[in-house]
């Protein structure tokens, strides 16, 4: 009995704890929902991918520029959502092929990262492919650093090619709707469009 006693006070005191009779009360802290990269992405063709405070997508030669900052945001295995920093913006890709982009994170906005041949990263739509052949759309730039067609890049060109340049590794909280109304209410009041709802922006066809 003595050699029992120990395992029965020790089973009295862990039912304690899972009855909560001595359980302390922990306090439950907001979590941000992912944890994304800031970088820029330099494309093969000698431009950064910018977004503009309109939500316009090109590419800029300044890599110093704020506009060409963006946060690589986890969605699945090998997929990100591509948001410009500034601009507060995620970019999508329509069943066109034209890229444009949108205040609210939808599957358009979702794109898969893979590493090519030759170590540059690709980005494709996760929806939209050609629907005989198969093939996967491309984000991608021009030789004069205009956004493409994704239905037009293959992956195979410089034009698909990019160079992730990570600046830091932050924790990132998807936005409230009134968070998104309130941003909605400040860029009507000075003029400035709220997003470009699918349209395309500045497009090369």
């Amino acid at each position: 009995m003595r050699i029992l006693r120990p395992f029965l006070q020790k089973g009295a005191h862990m039912l304690q704890c899972f009855c909560g009779e001595r359980s302390k009360p922990t306090t439950i802290t907001a979590e941000p929902q992912l944890k994304g990269i800031v970088t820029r992405l330099f494309s093969q063709q000698g431009f950064y991918l910018q977004m503009q405070p309109d939500g316009s997508i090109d590419g800029s030669k300044d890599e110093n520029s704020d506009y060409t900052l963006f946060n690589l945001i986890p969605v699945g295995l090998r997929v990100v959502a591509i948001q410009g920093v500034k601009a507060g913006l995620y970019i999508g890709m329509n069943g066109e092929g034209f890229l444009y982009s949108s205040e609210m994170f939808t599957p358009e906005c979702k794109f898969k990262e893979s590493v090519f041949e030759n170590y540059y990263v690709i980005y494709s739509s996760t929806v939209y492919r050609q629907q005989e052949s198969g093939r996967a759309w491309f984000l991608g730039l021009t030789k004069e650093g205009q956004v493409m067609k994704g239905n037009r890049v293959k992956k195979t060109k410089p034009s698909a090619h990019f160079v992730p340049r990570p600046i830091e590794v932050c924790m990132y909280r998807e936005p409230s709707l009134h968070e998104i109304e309130e941003k909605q209410r400040s860029r009507k009041n000075s003029g400035t469009p709220t997003m470009n709802g699918g349209k395309a922006v500045n497009q090369n066809s």
